[in-house]
């Protein structure tokens, strides 16, 4: 099979003795793909809403050559392997700053919002492309109806009892279980008394006995009662129809998109978390090294090939949210202002506009940084992104 071949490959590329060097390169890649097509949407509705375009870069400055010129568009190649960028001039020829679109203000609101909206409709239309893709080749993933040990932590009861990561539970003190909230029952009305757990290994049932009782998890996080495993619904992957699987990306982005949004409510108690000792229950926000150690560990796996496109496309239509949220010097926010133009009738100050941009790229840094601190700090002390 197909991935199977790409999986194996993977595995014995990355286990070698360049696994740091590579982890970095398939981050950038990463990166560079998801920024390139996001700028690659603000290019195509650009043109097509009339707006002028000076330079579509590869990479981010210092430009290393121009790789030819075609409709007065100058197509560079940077020294920064970061993506791209769109340099846009005004109808009245004012140029763009390299890193902002502010100067589609001489355009009006109708066309400057298409182009705005471009970039993050191009993120997620590449999610959508990568999960058809990946269920046309691997299947969809479909639930069992049975829960999956994805991960044992260490002195724990759990541990103790003899758990091990990838063992399928069936029963718990007799109790089939068939949901998370069976486990979560189960272990707080027989807190402190041995049950036995019935599991699946390599195809073979196994009794086990254990007795649920408080942990603390590697990240410091404590519970009063519980068994010291982290577990999710098995899913198995039933084969898909190319066709049907176009459909079934677009509906599995849609879906993961609603969490996202619902997510967003707790985004400012994980911010808040970073200056807590106890991380939050949501988990920590990460910046471009926590990300980076994301990659790392999930191209690790045994099915790292694949799970590196699957996170691909959840970042990707991370972008696609985050852009549109009405964030100062972000795709939102230039749609909102284009918006209050279209109601007022008449264009706001530009300097006002700058202000509010240069004000809000100035928090995005600080936050960026705040993240990046936190990261390097738990990559010190080898907290795992996944499987806390």
């Amino acid at each position: 099979m197909l991935t199977t071949t790409l999986n194996t490959l993977w595995s014995q590329l990355i286990s070698g003795i360049l696994d740091p060097l590579l982890t970095t390169l398939v981050f950038l890649i990463m990166l560079s793909l998801l920024v390139f097509v996001h700028e690659l949407g603000h290019l195509w509705v650009g043109l097509r809403m009339g707006i002028k375009v000076e330079e579509f870069g590869i990479g981010f400055p210092p430009r290393a050559l121009v790789l030819f010129e075609r409709n007065g568009i100058k197509y560079t190649l940077n020294w920064l392997p970061l993506g791209g960028f769109v340099r846009f001039a005004g109808m009245d020829g004012e140029k763009d700053a390299v890193y902002s679109s502010g100067s589609l203000a001489a355009a009006p609101p109708w066309r400057k919002i298409p182009v705005m909206l471009a970039g993050p409709l191009m993120n997620f239309i590449l999610a959508v492309v990568i999960f058809a893709v990946l269920f046309a080749t691997t299947g969809i993933p479909t639930p069992t109806g049975r829960m999956e040990i994805s991960n044992v932590f260490p002195n724990t009861p759990a541990a103790m009892a003899g758990f091990q990561p990838g063992d399928e539970l069936v029963s718990l003190d007799g109790q089939p279980v068939t949901s998370e909230q069976v486990i979560r029952d189960v272990a707080r009305k027989r807190l402190g008394s041995m049950i036995e757990a019935v599991v699946v290994r390599n195809g073979s049932e196994l009794t086990l006995n254990v007795t649920p009782g408080p942990w603390t998890a590697p990240d410091g996080r404590e519970f009063s009662a519980g068994f010291g495993f982290s577990y999710g619904p098995q899913v198995v992957n039933q084969p898909i129809h190319p066709l049907a699987a176009i459909g079934a990306g677009l509906m599995h982005s849609f879906e993961l998109t609603g969490r996202m949004v619902m997510m967003l409510a707790d985004l400012p108690a994980a911010i808040a978390g970073l200056f807590s000792p106890t991380p939050p229950p949501t988990g920590e926000p990460l910046g471009p090294v926590g990300i980076a150690r994301a990659t790392g560990e999930v191209i690790r796996q045994p099915d790292g090939f694949i799970s590196f496109w699957s996170l691909t496309a959840v970042l990707s239509l991370n972008l696609f949210i985050l852009n549109l949220l009405p964030i100062p010097a972000l795709d939102g926010s230039h749609i909102i202002f284009a918006l209050i133009e279209w109601v007022r009738g008449k264009k706001l100050p530009p300097e006002k506009e700058a202000l509010v941009h240069t004000f809000g790229f100035m928090a995005l840094m600080g936050l960026m940084l705040l993240l990046t601190v936190n990261d390097v700090i738990n990559a010190v002390q080898g907290t795992p992104i996944f499987g806390r």
